[in-house]
């Protein structure tokens, strides 16, 4: 047998010789005494139409002997502070309606947890009949039953937290509603059944409309949050109140949930596509009976089609090498070709036959 050289190249950065390879508005300020010009204005008592028949005004024995509240005072002074909630879903659909409160000038409200819970929208509806768009959530607590929110506003009335109240079992406090639920809103004379550190339990006509109501002292200063209502009416006092809006930051920005959002879910960027790799590709034999003088070279080129599979689907000559021979034994060997599986392509492989 003659001794030749053979050589191989490739067009994808392929190189073969002899082998082959190929390749909201926020403030820290949440609560503080109005003043003068923005407390809300306290008229001469009026008794309100629902209040006089008001089964809160019945006197127990134990009460009887207690100062009943002033009703009508309270009505004036506590309620335009008070105003419905309005929660929608990601659809529109309206969730629930509840009773909230502002606890400041700027808009910042206090109701239940459970009110805004799946909401990614909200407006407050006012007695008067105004509309306010809620901006978002400050903070929200499923165990204390709260949540504080912002509403856009300029200016509204609002109330005063009583960071001590002295409550005491049989105590009188009062439940104020808003003005749109009726009857179910207007002031209620209540009584404290039962006194714990971060409850109370109280006495009274509470109609399930009146969750989220503040409770509040005879000069309307807020003493607790109506939580529920039916055979116990629970109430989440003042101090527990205090201690949640303490730990809200003092640059909180107004915000809903993040599954409240509505966020479109980024689609993943796709995976890069892995570049084309041979991993078997033997060079094509010099045959036998092929005549040639020492150094002689018979160089071609051909091209070669891979499926998914990584399998030689066609060889074709782009160039002869000259030799019939030659070129047949480069198309044998070049079918055997394997390519790691991936993708469809195509490659240009040059083939130098040498004999020594």
């Amino acid at each position: 047998m003659r001794p030749f050289w053979l050589t191989l190249g490739c067009s994808l950065c392929l190189a073969i010789f002899a082998t082959a390879g190929c390749g909201r508005k926020s403030t820290s300020q949440i609560r503080g005494e109005p003043s003068a010009a923005q407390s809300p204005s306290v008229s001469t008592p009026v008794q309100s139409p629902g209040s006089s028949a008001s089964p809160s005004q019945a006197q127990s024995p134990q009460t009887s002997q207690r100062p009943a509240l002033d009703l009508s005072r309270l009505e004036n002074s506590v309620q335009p502070a008070v105003f419905w909630i309005t929660v929608f879903d990601s659809s529109g659909k309206l969730l629930r309606t509840e009773t909230a409160f502002f606890i400041s000038g700027d808009g910042r409200f206090i109701t239940t947890a459970h009110a805004i819970e799946d909401g990614i929208n909200a407006v407050a509806k006012m007695a008067d009949g105004r509309i306010h768009d809620v901006t978002g959530v400050l903070a929200a607590s499923k165990k204390l039953d709260l949540a504080v929110l912002q509403a856009d506003v300029k200016y509204v009335p609002f109330l005063t937290l009583n960071k001590n109240p002295n409550l005491a079992t049989d105590g009188r406090i009062g439940v104020v509603g808003s003005g749109l639920a009726g009857t179910d809103g207007a002031p209620r004379d209540v009584t404290i059944l039962t006194r714990q550190s971060d409850r109370l339990e109280i006495a009274g006509p509470i109609s399930s409309n009146s969750i989220g109501s503040p409770s509040v002292s005879e000069n309307g200063e807020v003493v607790g949050v109506v939580i529920s209502a039916g055979e116990k009416t629970s109430v989440r006092p003042s101090n527990a109140v205090e201690s949640f809006l303490g730990g809200i930051a003092a640059d909180a920005k107004p915000r809903w949930p993040e599954i409240a959002q509505a966020a479109i879910t980024p689609t993943p960027a796709p995976r890069p596509t892995p570049k084309p790799r041979l991993v078997y590709a033997p060079a094509p034999a010099f045959p036998s009976d092929v005549r040639s003088r020492p150094g002689g070279a018979w160089s071609g080129r051909f091209r070669l089609s891979f499926n998914a599979r990584g399998n030689v689907t066609n060889v074709q000559v782009v160039q002869s090498t000259g030799n019939v021979a030659l070129d047949q034994s480069a198309l044998n060997t070049l079918r055997q070709w394997k390519s790691a599986p991936g993708q469809d392509w195509a490659a240009t492989v040059p083939v130098t036959f040498q004999s020594r």
